[in-house]
């Protein structure tokens, strides 16, 4: 990805379901690339690849114990990407809005409606 733009680059990382998997399970604690691939039929390399991206969009950290290079959740570049849905969530409460009224002027306008005919009995 060749995008400095820091919310494409974290909806790029986001877009794979893999790393997204990744950002779950880094929310519960740090975690080692082998702890991280254990749920994974994919190779360490693989793993190493999907974390190369989340680094580069700012969504995790690496740090160092020993020869142990534990990954960190970065949470700050989702706040971006929550912003940025918030003003697609406004716009679906105004809709869900407006067809609520709408109905309930239909309801209101309709003429009630005749009972149903009765079956004859046999």
């Amino acid at each position: 990805m060749t995008t400095t733009d820091p919310l494409s680059a974290t909806l790029f990382a986001l877009a794979d379901p893999t790393r997204r998997g990744l950002l779950a399970r880094l929310a519960t604690g740090d975690a080692t690339v082998k702890e991280l691939a254990e749920p994974y039929d994919m190779s360490l390399a693989a793993i190493s690849k999907h974390l190369k991206v989340l680094e580069g969009a700012g969504l995790i950290s690496r740090g160092r114990e020993a020869q142990w290079r534990p990954c960190h959740l970065e949470a700050e570049p989702l706040q971006a990407v929550s912003e940025w849905l918030e003003e697609y969530r406004r716009f679906w409460d105004r809709s869900l809005d407006s067809l609520a009224e709408h109905l309930k002027e239909l309801q209101q306008a309709a003429p009630s409606a005749p009972p149903p005919p009765r079956k004859p009995r046999r």
